[in-house]
């Protein structure tokens, strides 16, 4: 069963959830509406929905440093109680985004969408754009192709966009609502910044992300 621009519409309206959350839940669901929630809800999407206008102004600042010394994060995330931020359920849920920024190469720039710069995606049209021409291919091509990679650019900058280093079939904005429906506050990361021995010299590539995972399942 197809789903169209309106259902996604009414879905949203009724979850408060994104654009691409409810689209993914009317796929999963062959468009049926009260299915999609039901998908939605299982995951603890939808539950977390109707936190999203608390205010969550306490939570921790948290920093990780992977084994070895050479990768660091410093990191805020934010609930509503100090009582949650004092739980090891919310200190494991900020430690394990630590290990994610630690892990993801390239680091994430932003938080979330609204947060990238139009100066910083004027820069990277620029640059797809002198890609895409290089390839020879036709104008209405090229300008397909630089809207694919754009698109892709959020995912590879925006941390909430990104696919979560511990559970890859969700992203980090969809584990931080699982979670959020979990703990029972709204829960947001606020800033965030990576540390790279030796960041902008030449040096040995090494694969953090295998690094952080194989931790992270050992314990």
């Amino acid at each position: 069963m197809a789903y169209t621009a309106l259902d996604v519409k009414a879905l949203r309206d009724k979850t408060g959830l994104g654009m691409m959350d409810c689209k993914k839940a009317l796929e999963e669901s062959d468009g049926d509406i009260d299915k999609a929630i039901s998908y939605l809800r299982k995951r603890g999407l939808a539950a977390s929905a109707s936190k999203a206008s608390r205010i969550a102004s306490e939570g921790i600042v948290e920093s990780y440093i992977h084994p070895g010394g050479r990768v660091g994060v410093l990191i805020e995330l934010n609930c509503e109680t100090d009582f949650v931020a004092r739980t090891d359920n919310f200190k494991r849920l900020v430690h394990e985004v630590a290990m994610h920024i630690a892990a993801h190469d390239p680091a994430p720039r932003f938080v979330t969408k609204d947060e990238v710069t139009k100066s910083f995606l004027d820069r990277e049209r620029e640059i797809v754009m002198e890609q895409a021409l290089a390839t020879g291919k036709p104008a209405n091509v090229v300008e397909r192709i630089v809207e694919g990679k754009m698109n892709k650019i959020f995912e590879e900058v925006c941390l909430l966009e990104q696919k979560f280093i511990m559970n890859d079939d969700v992203t980090v904005a969809q584990y931080l609502s699982i979670k959020t429906a979990e703990i029972g506050e709204r829960l947001s990361i606020r800033r965030f910044t990576k540390y790279i021995l030796g960041e902008g010299l030449e040096k040995r590539k090494e694969d953090f992300a295998a690094e952080v995972s194989a931790q992270y399942v050992s314990k």
